[in-house]
C-alpha cells in the first residue's frame, strides 16, 4: 500500500506546490487538508478543487469556524491575551484546531505522516509539530519548505513547470495570515523596521484617520463569553464578525510590533484584529468592576503566561490546562453590558453595568449617603505602613553607627 500523507493546505502557491513536491521527493499520495477558521477569501470548494488539480489524492475540508470561535477565541478573550501586551494571538490560536483536524483526517484516510507549509526560523512549525506530537504521537511529520529545500524560487519554478492551476503570486512581497480573530502580514518591506506601513497592508481595517461618524456600541457578557451587541442576541462567531465589521470601520485593532519569536529571533508584524481588540477592551473593564481586587491581580498574571504558553505552541500542555481552569473560575462573575464607542482607531468605554458588580455607589460616593466609615482609615493606615516604618528604622539606627 502507498505511503499516504496529510498536508496542511492554504490554497496558497507553497502549500499547492509542495503537494507535487512531497510526492516525488517521498514517493507518497498526499491528502490536502483546509481547515475553515474564517479567514474569508476563497470559498473551500475553490480551494479543494485546487487541490485537485495540483495532484492531491484526496481533498479534505473542514468548516471549523463556529469550533474555532467558541474553544478558542473565548478562551483568548477570557484571559485578555496579549502577547508581550500587544498581540491576541491571531495566527497561535489557529493552529492547534487545525492540527485536530489534520489528526483527525490523517485517521480517517490512513496516512502515516502530517506535512505544512512553515519555514524552520517561524512559530508555527513548533505549534504544528508539538500539537502533532500530542494528539498523535505515532505521526510523524515533515515540512517541505524547511526539510525538503523547497524556496519561493523553486516553489514558482516548479509549479510554471507543471502548469499548475495556480497564481504564483509573485508580485506579493508579504506572508499573510487571517482567520476571523485578525489577520498577521510580515516579510518584504516590513522587514526594515524603520518603513511605516502603507496602505495596502491593510485589509480588516479602514484608515482611522477619516473615521465615519462615532460608533456606539452595547456588547452584552455571560460568564465571560459575549452573548449579544445592542441588545441582538449573538454566538461567539457572530460576536467576532460583527465587532471586526463596525470596529474594522474605525480602524480599531491596528497593531505594529516588533515581537519576540519563539526561535529566538526579533520580528516585525503587522495585526490587524479590530473584533478581537474591541472585545478584549470591553471584557476586561467587565472584569475590573465583576472580580475582587486579589483575584484580578493574580489573573493578570495568568492571562500573561497563559499568552506565553499559547504563543509558544504550548495549547496541549498540562499547565495551559491548569491556568484555563483557573481562569475559567474567575469567569464566574463576569456578566454585564459594556458600553464603549468606536471612533478613529479607538475603542473607548463609557458605560458599564452588572448585576454582579463589586460596585457599590454607596461606598464610593463623596455625596451625601456615604456609607464608608472614615475612622477606620488612620488605623488602616498605621498598620499598612508598620512594616516599612520598622525597616525605615532600623536603616537609619545601623547607618548611625
Amino acid at each position: 500500500m502507498t505511503e499516504r500523507i496529510v498536508l496542511a493546505y492554504s490554497g496558497g502557491l507553497d502549500t499547492s506546490v509542495a503537494i507535487g513536491w512531497i510526492g516525488e521527493a517521498t514517493g507518497a499520495e498526499v491528502i490536502a487538508v483546509a481547515v475553515d477558521v474564517g479567514q474569508g477569501g476563497e470559498s473551500l470548494e475553490t480551494i479543494r478543487q485546487r487541490a485537485l488539480g495540483c495532484g492531491a489524492v484526496e481533498a479534505y475540508v473542514a468548516d471549523a469556524s463556529d469550533e474555532f470561535a467558541n474553544e478558542y477565541c473565548v478562551p483568548t478573550l477570557k484571559a485578555n491575551a496579549l502577547y508581550q501586551g500587544h498581540y491576541p494571538l491571531v495566527s497561535a490560536i489557529s493552529r492547534p484546531v487545525i492540527v485536530k483536524h489534520l489528526v483527525k483526517a490523517a485517521r480517517e484516510f490512513g496516512a502515516t505522516t502530517v506535512a505544512h507549509g512553515c519555514t524552520g526560523k517561524g512559530n508555527d512549525q513548533v505549534r504544528f509539530e508539538v500539537g502533532i506530537q500530542t494528539l498523535g504521537p505515532d505521526l510523524k511529520c515533515i515540512a517541505p519548505v524547511r526539510d525538503l529545500a523547497l524556496t519561493r524560487d523553486k516553489a514558482i519554478a516548479f509549479a510554471e513547470d507543471k502548469g499548475l492551476p495556480i497564481e504564483t503570486t509573485k508580485k506579493n512581497p508579504y506572508s499573510i495570515d487571517q482567520n476571523v480573530w485578525g489577520r498577521a502580514v510580515e516579510t518584504g518591506y516590513l522587514e526594515d523596521i524603520w518603513n511605516a506601513p502603507t496602505k495596502d497592508i491593510y485589509d480588516y481595517t479602514a484608515a482611522p484617520e477619516f473615521p465615519p461618524a462615532p460608533d456606539e456600541v452595547t456588547i452584552s457578557f455571560e460568564a465571560g463569553v459575549p452573548v449579544a451587541i445592542d441588545g441582538v442576541k449573538v454566538t461567539p462567531l457572530q460576536a467576532i464578525k460583527e465587532l471586526n465589521r463596525r470596529a474594522g470601520a474605525q480602524g480599531v485593532g491596528r497593531i505594529d510590533v516588533v515581537e519576540d519569536r519563539l526561535v529566538g529571533i526579533k520580528s516585525r508584524e503587522i495585526y490587524e484584529a479590530p473584533g478581537a481588540m474591541a472585545l478584549i477592551t470591553a471584557h476586561k473593564h467587565l472584569e475590573d468592576i465583576t472580580i475582587e481586587r486579589e483575584q484580578a491581580r493574580f489573573k493578570a498574571t495568568v492571562g500573561q503566561r497563559w499568552a506565553e504558553l499559547v504563543y509558544d505552541g504550548q495549547w496541549f500542555s498540562p499547565l495551559k490546562r491548569s491556568l484555563d481552569a483557573f481562569i475559567e473560575d474567575t469567569q464566574r462573575y463576569v456578566t454585564g453590558d459594556i458600553r464603549m464607542v468606536l471612533h478613529g482607531g479607538q475603542a473607548i468605554v463609557n458605560g458599564r453595568r452588572s448585576g454582579t458588580s463589586l460596585y457599590d455607589f454607596d461606598l464610593a460616593t463623596y455625596d451625601t449617603g456615604d456609607t464608608f466609615d472614615q475612622s477606620m482609615a488612620r488605623g488602616f493606615i498605621e498598620l499598612w505602613g508598620m512594616s516599612a516604618k520598622v525597616a525605615s528604622g532600623r536603616d537609619i539606627r545601623v547607618a548611625g553607627k
